[in-house]
């Protein structure tokens, strides 16, 4: 059964997304990778994390889960599957030449799929850690984020010490968010994370990636990269995110630049390009309100406001919302951020500006259209090109090795997303499919989003 799961995956891929396998092996011809560069990745194996240093001269192909619920979703094991099939189909073809595939080809690749990936395309998992514990109101600790105060936290400062498995939520929802299966890892590993939320939820993805990766005939348990706050926690002041923050600060033109990219006015200015944490330990970028201010061109203090807000349903119960429960008002001096210190002045940037630190060269987005936010990809597609153009923040190339070409865009099509086969939804946990063909017979639909589609115009 596993290797007909693979098989058939293969199949539906070559057939319905081949021009993504096209797009990616044409771009590996002019491919200049940076062998000096080494990037940090990670996995968890029996609950412990395994560190690993793989070079910039792969080309790195990234995918992504989330640290806002423990538990694999449908939606998350068909982006680590999708991001398997588009490395092992395009490097299987780079080194064969393009041609039409066969029953030979389609053999070879499913052998690529059964072991670690292997070839100049590396796929890695991105985990951003800045993202409220439960910000899609379907995380079985739910009750107990809450009632510990942690519920507008960033995931990556959570500590498990107070956590538990809510009960009612896990009886409301068996079967359709969550499975019993799922409670059980997700209690065995709070007990032994060292009161690290975000270890914790690492530990019960990957075990449940390796039990998926004998079922689907494929190894699914890429590296991850997390960021970007375990990645600031370790910086210095001269590493490449404290730079980008301190470039994106200068004053007024630089502020101006970045909201251009954001397709923003600088009417109101209360857009945050970093959001400040609290010391209460808030994070949230969806209870945060704030404002910019000037002295002329310099940035003076930018003005912090907390407050409870609800946060974003599930697929269930829409009325089930949880929130982000904060209060707190402060301000930080525009030098701070200027002359920018993580350990002084702990925040979490905006998505689109921290993953320029991250090494991708082609990026898996999930149902963009429909599910997936079509404004952020194009801030992101943005000011990766005002980056590439020099005009952004200065020596990004040279200091740092970023990259000056914008990366390929993938998307899962919206209308071919997997889902629960009696509840229809995207969220559910991967434990409550009974039969995993029933979400095979799917197939597996990619396309290839171009560039110029997702660029602002000034």
């Amino acid at each position: 059964m596993p290797s007909d799961l693979s098989k058939i995956l293969v199949n539906d891929f070559l057939k319905n997304s081949w021009p993504c396998v096209e797009t990616i092996v044409r771009e590996l011809t002019t491919f200049k990778g940076d062998e000096s560069r080494k990037i940090d990745l990670f996995r968890f194996e029996k609950g412990r994390k395994i560190d690993s240093t793989i070079d910039k001269g792969h080309f790195f192909l990234r995918a992504s889960v989330e640290y806002s619920n423990p538990q694999m979703t449908v939606e998350e094991v068909q982006g680590v599957i999708a991001s398997r099939l588009l490395e092992a189909c395009a490097n299987h073809f780079h080194s064969y030449g393009l041609h039409e595939a066969d029953s030979k080809d389609v053999d070879e690749v499913c052998e690529r799929l059964h072991d670690p990936p292997k070839g100049i395309i590396t796929p890695f998992l991105l985990n951003t850690d800045d993202i409220e514990p439960d910000r899609y109101s379907m995380n079985p600790l739910k009750e107990s984020i809450l009632n510990s105060g942690q519920s507008a936290f960033p995931s990556a400062t959570v500590k498990t010490e107070k956590l538990e498995i809510d009960r009612n939520f896990a009886k409301k929802y068996e079967g359709s968010l969550v499975c019993s299966g799922d409670i059980e890892q997700i209690a065995l590993h709070l007990e032994t994370c060292h009161n690290s939320y975000a270890d914790m939820v690492d530990a019960v993805k990957y075990e449940q990636l390796e039990n998926l990766s004998e079922s689907f005939g494929m190894d699914l348990c890429i590296y991850s990269n997390q960021m970007p706050l375990a990645i600031l926690e370790k910086e210095t002041t001269s590493g490449l995110l404290h730079h980008i923050i301190n470039g994106t600060h200068v004053g007024y033109q630089s502020i101006e630049r970045v909201y251009k990219c954001m397709g923003r006015s600088m009417k109101n200015l209360t857009t945050l390009l970093t959001i400040p944490h609290s010391e209460k330990g808030y994070g949230s970028k969806r209870a945060v309100r704030g404002r910019i201010h000037f002295e002329g061109s310099k940035l003076k203090n930018v003005k912090v406001d907390y407050r409870t807000v609800p946060l974003y349903p599930n697929a269930i119960d829409p009325n089930d919302v949880s929130v982000a429960k904060a209060e707190d008002s402060f301000i930080i001096e525009g030098a701070k951020l200027a002359e920018y210190d993580f350990k002084k002045t702990p925040s979490s940037p905006q998505f689109f500006l921290y993953s320029l630190a991250s090494p991708e060269d082609a990026v898996l987005w999930h149902g963009i259209g429909a599910f997936g936010a079509a404004e952020l990809l194009k801030s992101y597609t943005t000011t990766r090109l005002a980056c590439a153009r020099d005009s952004l923040i200065n020596n990004l190339r040279e200091i740092y090795g970023v990259a000056a070409k914008i990366p390929l865009q993938f998307n899962l099509v919206p209308k071919h997303m997997w889902f629960h086969p009696v509840h229809r939804n995207i969220d559910a946990s991967i434990g409550c499919i009974e039969n995993l063909k029933d979400l095979v017979d799917l197939g597996m639909k990619m396309e290839h989003l171009p560039t110029d589609q997702y660029i602002r115009q000034d």
